[in-house]
């Protein structure tokens, strides 16, 4: 008897009026093919109809060259002949087919084999993450061939009742546990897993529970291969009256993705020269402060170099540069991790910090002007090199954020006018 033949008795066991695993498809929701040792489509779901926009009799008994064209089998010829010589693989590529705008989609090319153990064909698995993984992290699968589908599918699925009681593993999950699924099987989640994991998970499984499809992406430190980005899909399994009986859990990797949109979003919230906040970045969080201003008194920094053209013209824009990360690192070490530091444009930085009262913000505008007189001088230069410091507080001197922005420049220019390398209240402009 196979392994899913063995978890679906032990959920016929334990009452559910169907067999869970039976269901999965109707839980997941990705184009799913099968393909014959010649590499011909011989099984498809209906979402992949649906993908491949044609009807299934259209589909199948057809190479993917004759259905694609000749650059869809070549960037898959190699994935094919891995996986049926027993690897699971996977691809991404640009797809067209539909007649639409062209789509990034990864494929999982991975082997079915029979019961001798032989690979008698591949399957292949299309997730669509053009515009981030899946909506929904399912597969859907014949259920005739669900046995060894869920056996060689390298994504952990379980299903567990009502009570969070593991109805069905597959072998992908009893390899992340690390125990048998005769030991799995029957047992609520939470012990499987261990009390800090459940507490983790647990709002998720009670939402599905509560008939909503959830999501918890996180990154899971404990992994063999180091930490990982993965998400798990929650999906819950209804009977024919609409109640929920159960629910599904797909975990996916989805390291590469989450990485690649962390960096997008640095690079529009960062500068890339000195890694302060954008101009933009900065800009919302002042309007933000100063909305709230009533309650958390805040003051803005203008921070603007002095000499730092004859450096330029000196020493290069390499050396200004220099003098530039310096500075932020300076100013950012200068403040506490809830404050903010941003480059303004050129060697304009502006810092935007919470405040007690005007004399904490005096205390903060000297502290500001010492980090800065020391990265100065730990910048070689052939010319003197100094800031100059003006600041304005809300709401003691403004409410509205593009006023406290003005009034800091302002004092910024009086405190180069009166000698540079100084810092200047708005106030004592008047």
């Amino acid at each position: 008897m196979s392994h899913l033949s063995t978890t679906a008795a032990a959920i016929d066991v334990a009452g559910l009026p169907v067999n869970p695993a039976e269901r999965l498809f109707d839980a997941i929701a990705l184009p799913i093919g099968r393909w014959g040792r010649d590499s011909r489509l011989v099984f498809c779901n209906a979402p992949y109809t649906a993908w491949a926009g044609r009807p299934r009799e259209a589909l199948l008994g057809h190479t993917m060259a004759e259905l694609y064209g000749p650059a869809a089998w070549e960037a898959a010829s190699r994935p094919f002949a891995e996986a049926f010589s027993g690897r699971t693989v996977r691809y991404e590529r640009r797809l067209t087919h539909q007649g639409a705008s062209a789509r990034w989609t990864r494929a999982m090319v991975f082997p079915d084999r029979n019961a001798a153990g032989e690979v008698e064909a591949v399957y292949t698995i299309a997730i669509d993450i053009h515009d981030d993984v899946v909506e929904r992290e399912a597969l859907v699968a014949a259920r005739q061939r669900l046995d060894r589908f869920t056996e060689h599918i390298p994504y952990p699925l379980t299903y567990v009742d009502r009570g969070f009681v593991l109805r069905f593993v597959n072998r992908a999950y009893v390899e992340v546990v690390g125990r048998p699924a005769s030991e799995l099987v029957g047992q609520h989640i939470g012990s499987v897993r261990g009390p800090a994991r459940w507490a983790r998970h647990r709002p998720y499984f009670e939402r599905a529970r509560a008939g909503e499809t959830v999501q918890f992406t996180r990154l899971v430190e404990e992994l063999p291969q180091g930490p990982r980005w993965l998400r798990t899909s929650y999906v819950p399994d209804r009977s024919d009256s609409g109640e929920v009986i159960g629910l599904y859990t797909v975990t996916v990797d989805v390291h590469e993705l989450t990485e690649s949109q962390q960096r997008l979003q640095r690079t529009v919230e960062r500068d890339g020269l000195t890694d302060a906040l954008t101009r933009g970045m900065m800009m919302e969080r002042l309007d933000a402060a100063a909305a709230a201003c009533a309650k958390q008194p805040v003051a803005l920094f203008f921070v603007d170099l002095d000499g730092f053209k004859a450096l330029n013209d000196a020493q290069g824009h390499a050396a200004g540069d220099a003098m530039l990360v310096a500075l932020a690192r300076a100013l950012q070490g200068a403040v506490r991790a809830e404050d903010a530091v941003g480059r303004f444009g050129g060697d304009e930085f502006l810092v935007l910090a919470q405040v007690r009262d005007a004399a904490g913000a005096h205390a903060l505008a000297g502290h500001l002007l010492a980090a800065a007189q020391t990265a100065t001088a730990a910048v070689p230069s052939q010319q003197p090199l100094s800031a100059s410091i003006g600041y304005a507080l809300a709401p003691y001197d403004a409410t509205q954020a593009l006023r406290l922005l003005q009034l800091a420049d302002h004092a910024m220019y009086a405190a180069k006018r009166r000698g540079k390398n100084r810092v200047m209240h708005c106030a004592a402009l008047a």
